[in-house]
């Protein structure tokens, strides 16, 4: 299998972050809202859409959580 260039590990990690990440809340929040029981098609609907926000808004403050992690641990 063919792997990416070093360099889209900036957006990479992200990416997969972002989907971990809103697959785990939203299933959480969709099943407290709902139940448990036919929750899977508005679970998967509500991940979608959240992930589509989540990733582009990860791009856009992980520069600035990089430099709020350098301000509080020492390298």
């Amino acid at each position: 299998m063919k792997k990416l260039p070093a360099k889209m590990h900036g957006v990479v990690m992200p990416f997969f972050l972002s989907m971990f990440m809103t697959l785990i809340v939203s299933a959480i929040s969709t099943v407290h809202a709902l139940g448990i029981h036919g929750v899977f098609r508005v679970w998967l609907v509500s991940w979608l859409f959240s992930w589509a926000v989540a990733f582009p808004a990860l791009l856009l403050v992980l520069p600035f959580v990089r430099k709020l992690v350098r301000l509080v641990v020492e390298e």
